[in-house]
């Protein structure tokens, strides 16, 4: 039997009426790693031997009476820049190649409270930016390898479309959960700024980075999200949360739920198959009982260079260990990346992140008459990729229109939901992003949801 493909929910269900265990979905599911992933190389390190451990024990617990819910015995992977104890994190790095943390990050060691088995440690960009270092491999998009897998959460995304893992986690500082969603086909929430602990995750820049679930249905989504919230003394900047409701989230009647949309900010200089995709969502919307209100955006472009000033900035000092000490360990991308932030002084930052208070308070006003918004995650369909790309140098599409739908919700912390709404002519998947106010997750589950129960997209997968 396979269980690639199947949900949470769905193997949950098979533990607790069938004889089917948890060893034999990990089992499963590392030889499908085995088979696969040599090629997709969406995995840094595969945790053979501790998630069969873990198996076995969530197995024994289950024939024991013991049940610590959704996520008992369901096999997770996490994105490489989480702390495993015992186990390498490099983040994409050369410099970090070596690091074996004596700790486990909050979201793994919650992860693991939950029951869930933990599958191994997916690929990423260095230092989770834009490019990768020469020492490390890039993920394929596993629905066409020579093309874009989605930005710093690439193996996370792989992973997850091609039923690597039956959910994973990723990261998001200027849009590497909603991208690698949306290139892959899958389903990325990236949260409330605060909602999730980020001790023991590696800094890209600290007031942007958002630690988030990615899986192939947005109940799944849901589930982990619950088990990775919440405070976190080792976080000054987490925040208290109620548990995302599932019976609330498939409850698919929207009865008076305000959806704004804007039509010049979702599909001027947009893919217009992509614009089109989104704009046909509305009518499901509206089936399902909202209001789709005609709302406008301020012009985000006019901020977005501030991203670049800020992340950059933020970066070097989360590098300030290793570089310039040493600079030849980089990879051409990222380092030029860090070359940027050294330049920048405290009065670019201080414009900059006035830039951004500016954008966070627009957008307020924006959403002041709405619960919810509509627009797509991507601009573009993933493109052509190759090692120039991939390794660098740098290339010129940082901090301009491409980030559109997603730095100003890293700015302002609001949570986003990214699934799957058609595919294109060319057969690769268009996204749909639903935005909402702060800790408003469970509604923009509800949205989502609502929508993925009317459709089919959740249900293609690239391959058998």
């Amino acid at each position: 039997m396979t269980f690639h493909y199947q949900s949470a929910e769905e193997i949950g269900q098979a533990y607790r009426t069938s004889d089917i265990t948890p060893i034999d979905v990990t089992e499963s599911l590392l030889s499908r790693i085995e088979q696969i992933d040599r090629e997709l190389l969406s995995y840094a390190t595969v945790m053979r031997d501790q998630a069969l451990e873990e198996a076995e024990a969530a197995t024994r617990m289950l024939k024991d009476g013991k049940d610590l819910g959704a996520l008992h015995g369901i096999p997770i992977a996490v994105k490489d820049l989480c702390y495993t104890k015992g186990t390498k994190t490099m983040g994409g790095t050369a410099v970090l190649e070596d690091f074996v943390p004596d700790f486990d990050s909050t979201v793994v060691s919650k992860l693991k409270s939950a029951g869930a088995v933990l599958l191994g440690k997916l690929n990423l960009t260095e230092g989770a930016m834009g490019g990768y270092n020469p020492r490390r491999q890039a993920p394929k998009n596993p629905w066409n390898f020579s093309k874009w897998a989605g930005s710093s959460s690439s193996g996370s995304g792989s992973a997850t479309a091609a039923g690597l893992c039956t959910g994973s986690l990723g990261s998001d500082t200027g849009g590497s959960i909603r991208f690698p969603s949306a290139a892959c086909g899958i389903v990325g929430i990236k949260p409330t700024y605060g909602r999730v602990s980020r001790y023991g995750v590696l800094d890209l820049a600290q007031s942007l980075d958002h630690v988030g679930p990615m899986t192939r249905n947005v109940v799944d989504a849901a589930i982990i999200l619950n088990a990775i919230s919440g405070l976190d003394e080792n976080d000054a900047t987490t925040r208290a949360s109620q548990p995302v409701s599932v019976d609330e989230i498939k409850n698919t009647d929207l009865n008076g739920v305000r959806i704004g949309y804007d039509h010049a900010y979702s599909y001027d200089d947009v893919d217009s198959e992509i614009a089109n995709l989104v704009l046909d969502t509305l009518e499901v919307f509206k089936d399902r009982g909202a209001v789709i209100v005609d709302m406008e955006m301020p012009t985000v472009e006019d901020y977005l260079g501030a991203w670049k000033v800020l992340c950059s900035a933020e970066a070097f000092d989360a590098h300030s260990a290793h570089y310039p000490s040493r600079s030849e360990d980089y990879g051409l991308w990222f380092k030029g990346w860090l070359e940027n932030g050294a330049e920048v002084s405290a009065v670019d930052y201080i414009a900059a992140n006035n830039d951004r208070i500016k954008c966070n308070t627009l957008i307020s006003e924006a959403f002041s008459e709405i619960d919810a918004m509509i627009c797509p995650s991507t601009i573009n369909f993933p493109h052509e990729v190759d090692d120039s790309v991939h390794y660098g140098p740098m290339d010129s599409m940082r901090g301009t229109s491409f980030q559109r739908f997603t730095v100003p919700f890293d700015y302002n912390g609001y949570p986003t939901i990214s699934l799957p709404c058609g595919f294109g002519s060319r057969g690769m998947p268009a996204s749909l992003q639903l935005v909402g106010k702060p800790l408003s997750e469970e509604l923009i589950c509800k949205i989502a949801y609502s929508y993925e129960s009317s459709t089919e997209w959740h249900m293609r997968h690239p391959f058998s």
